[in-house]
């Protein structure tokens, strides 16, 4: 029992953490009445969007709720609503903060580099510390209430699988909506405001440009934060689960709660080691943060190993798996920075060939994209038989619970990265000075890489996840009295893996035709400003920035709808159609094919951005060139990808694995053919 309340006492004492750093943000300067202004233009639109948001999604959680409760059991009904709820509470508060930390970034940005830093950093943490505080305490807390109630101890972590597929919602919507919303109004700025009119990003005069700062915060922020809660919380359960169904004794259970308290603990000292020396050592002061987190949680580890695994369980070999998991988060980050950074081939090879047209920039950053698959799979295989060989399927649990263990912090560098855009966009608005413009477009820079890293990030740990999951399923059709053999010689396990490589395809199909539409009837508004409003181009006229957020705030709201519905009923048909074989098998297609392809999109997307911004800093001719040019229109086409298709598709693995472990029992002995 006392992991379970150093898990709960932890997660209360990371929220008030939150909430101490909230209050420093806000006593911080925020600037002259002309960015107040723009940053409360920017504040009202994206609080609005999740207003609106989370009434459409109520709707949802209302009717799953009512299923649940009637069809499986109501227990499992209320976990699951207080998992949407928490996942909201945590997108919600970040939101609140991060729309608050750009004007005071801006503002910080005047009395030097560290000072703009601090604020955009801290402000990042507030999301970090809300969703691992919050998961933590949903899980431990429903753990212990569930325990007091006196039900046995080998049923609860499958009552708390709830909780997750309520975070789980969520995080799909955030994700899918938010992606919508924040490419469809960057494209439709990009188009109409660089291309056509020949004006800078952030332009003032850009009737698009609040939108896409607006959709910078419920994209990355938003959407990222309800993504790893998600998983984070997921992971947790997961492993729990397989801890039960392996046997093993409920200290087993309990150690991933364990380790995710240490792990919370060191996020919060190592938020505090973020300094940089000058404007090209950002990057190396977020990783020295996030260095120091992952030294701290390894020497929690060994101690938590040693103090709850039996000695004759050889407690070293579950630290070693906390080890390759920390090591596989490292890998995951220092390859996707190789793919996505301005200082490495990739993105250089994507810029030069921007000087030939939009074209061989398309061909060389799909085949970037495409290329940064093959080390991170590479490096995931290996973890999988390292965790396996240490300690079984448990052992590869764990692995994924010490990925997970950093979220903290990731969530923070993260949630950097849409500040500190913001922060530029006010700062190039209001008119501030060159000096200034300097330092926010130095942590803007750095912010591009560390939302491309956190995002590879995501999309490792939910592939761990997913595969956790996935032995869950078995386990629980093993415990409904159904020994299956998944065999791939097998017709109905083949065609489940057939349909389950089919429904990423489909997914990223609707959600960047979505961004196209949207995107579309964004350009066709800001040209009819540009054509209609007299003295817009010469700054004499103010243009009409909440018919852009309004258009894309519709726009996602209804896109957002049918993404939702592909991965919440695929399993549930396939499962009572087909039969758990094949359900088993969508489960394997999902998590290869969408892996696959959630790399291939957020890495390629991140390289045509990042060799936009290197011509920007001068190379091939600099902006307005014809390289420019061209790379505008590769990052236009990356947008998407990166935004709204490839990090949707980590929710999509992870609803569909939920939802068929919530099924399974039901499925057990189901099969029309």
């Amino acid at each position: 029992m006392v992991p379970l309340y150093l898990s709960l006492a932890i997660a209360v004492i990371s929220l008030v953490y939150a909430g101490i750093n909230t209050v420093r943000v806000l006593k911080k300067d925020a600037g002259n009445e002309k960015m107040q202004e723009i940053a409360q233009a920017v504040r009202e639109g994206a609080m609005a969007y999740m207003h609106r948001q989370f009434k459409t999604v109520a709707v949802f959680a209302i009717v799953l709720f009512l299923f649940i409760g009637f069809g499986l059991d109501f227990k499992v009904a209320i976990t699951f609503i207080v998992g949407a709820l928490f996942s909201a509470i945590a997108g919600y508060i970040g939101m609140n903060v991060s729309v608050r930390a750009n004007v005071r970034t801006a503002a910080a940005a005047k009395d030097g580099l560290n000072a703009a830093l601090g604020v955009a950093f801290q402000g990042g943490t507030v999301t970090g510390l809300s969703v691992v505080g919050l998961s933590l305490l949903g899980v431990s807390g429903f753990y212990l209430i569930f325990k007091l109630l006196g039900l046995p101890e080998d049923e609860i972590p499958h009552l708390l699988i709830g909780f997750g597929f309520g975070a789980s919602l969520i995080s799909l919507f955030a994700r899918v909506g938010g992606g919508i919303f924040t490419k469809a109004a960057d494209v439709g700025a990009d188009l109409v405001g660089k291309v056509e009119a020949g004006i800078p990003e952030d332009d003032p005069r850009n009737p698009a440009t609040i939108a896409d700062n607006v959709g910078d915060n419920v994209g990355d922020c938003a959407g990222m934060g309800a993504d790893l809660f998600e998983t984070y919380a997921v992971t947790l359960i997961a492993a729990m689960i397989l801890a039960v169904a392996e046997g093993f004794p409920t200290i087993y259970v309990l150690y991933p709660l364990a380790l995710g308290a240490v792990a919370v603990v060191a996020s919060m000292i190592g938020s505090n080691f973020v300094h940089a020396g000058s404007q090209s050592k950002i990057m190396a002061a977020l990783y020295k943060g996030m260095a120091v987190t992952g030294a701290i949680s390894l020497a929690g580890f060994l101690g938590v190993s040693y103090l709850m695994i039996p000695e004759n369980a050889h407690p070293l070999n579950y630290f070693w798996t906390t080890v390759v998991g920390s090591v596989l988060t490292a890998l995951i980050i220092l390859i996707t920075e190789y793919y996505t950074s301005t200082k490495y081939k990739p993105v250089k090879d994507v810029a030069a060939a921007s000087e030939t047209g939009a074209g061989t920039n398309i061909i060389m950053g799909l085949a970037a994209g495409l290329e940064s698959t093959i080390l991170v799979v590479l490096v995931i295989v290996v973890a999988i038989i390292v965790s396996y060989n240490l300690a079984g399927l448990y052992g590869i649990a764990i692995a994924a619970v010490s990925m997970l263990s950093t979220t903290g912090m990731v969530i923070a560098m993260d949630s950097y990265g849409p500040i500190t855009d913001n922060a530029g966009g006010i700062a190039e608005m209001a008119g501030l000075s060159q000096n200034i413009r300097k330092i926010t477009d130095a942590l803007d820079a750095v912010g591009n890489t560390t939302k491309a890293v956190t995002k590879g990030y995501a999309i490792g740990s939910a592939a761990l996840a997913a595969l956790v999951l996935f032995q869950d399923y078995n386990g629980a059709l093993l415990a409904a009295g159904k020994r299956l053999i998944f065999d791939v010689t097998d017709y109905q396990v083949l065609v489940g893996l057939f349909l389950g490589g089919l429904i990423p395809y489909a997914f990223s199909s609707v959600t960047m035709r979505a961004v196209g539409k949207a995107a579309h009837a964004v350009v066709h508004e800001v040209r009819r400003q540009f054509k209609e409003i007299k003295g817009i181009m010469q700054g004499k006229a103010k243009p009409d920035y909440k018919t852009c957020v309004d258009i894309v705030t519709k726009a996602s709201l209804i896109e957002m709808i049918i993404p939702a519905l592909i991965a919440v009923l695929s399993p549930v048909l396939v499962g009572f159609i087909l039969g758990p074989k094949a359900l088993g098998g969508l489960l394997v297609g999902v998590i290869i094919s969408g892996l696959m392809m959630a790399i291939s999109m957020a890495n390629g997307g991140a390289t045509w951005d990042n060799a936009k911004k290197y011509i920007e800093l001068g190379h091939h001719g600099g902006k307005g060139s014809d390289a420019h040019k061209a790379a505008i229109v590769g990052d236009t086409v990356g947008d998407p990808y990166k935004d709204t298709a490839g990090p949707a598709l980590n929710s999509l693995i992870k609803v569909i694995n939920t939802i068929a472990l919530l099924i399974a029992a039901s499925v057990a002995g189901w099969s029309v053919f």
